[in-house]
């Protein structure tokens, strides 16, 4: 079972998230985000620290980072312009990155962000 303290009683507590690589995120509440995603938001920064559920075939429309963004994909797989990333891939969007996500089989993610992306509408 999954053993989750995401609401420390002060800031200078730690937030603890177990058994996280064990799939220990199934038992955790996600609320939806976007179409096809959900969050499960761990700690509301900055920095902020949530998973990401995709459903099969979801994806975030293309983005600019302004600042840095950390991923780490606990289940499944998601592509972006730059490559295909299955389970236990680790990818650091720098400030100033452009890129569009995928999954088409689904996944969790583990993601950081510092701020808040850019959604680039038309381009």
């Amino acid at each position: 079972m999954t053993e989750t303290q995401t609401d420390p009683q002060s800031a200078l507590d730690p937030v603890i998230v177990t058994d996280l690589l064990k799939g220990g995120w199934r038992d955790m509440a996600f609320a939806p985000f976007r179409p096809g995603i959900e969050i499960c938001t761990i700690h509301a920064g900055p920095p902020h620290v949530a998973l990401l559920r995709y459903a099969p075939g979801a994806g975030a429309p293309r983005h600019r980072h302004a600042g840095l963004e950390t991923i780490l994909v606990l289940d499944g797989s998601q592509s972006d312009e730059n490559g295909h990333y299955d389970t236990g891939s680790l990818v650091l969007n720098p400030e100033g990155s452009i890129h569009s996500v995928r999954s088409d089989e689904g996944c969790v993610v583990l993601i950081q962000w510092t701020r808040p992306v850019e959604f680039l509408e038309g381009e």
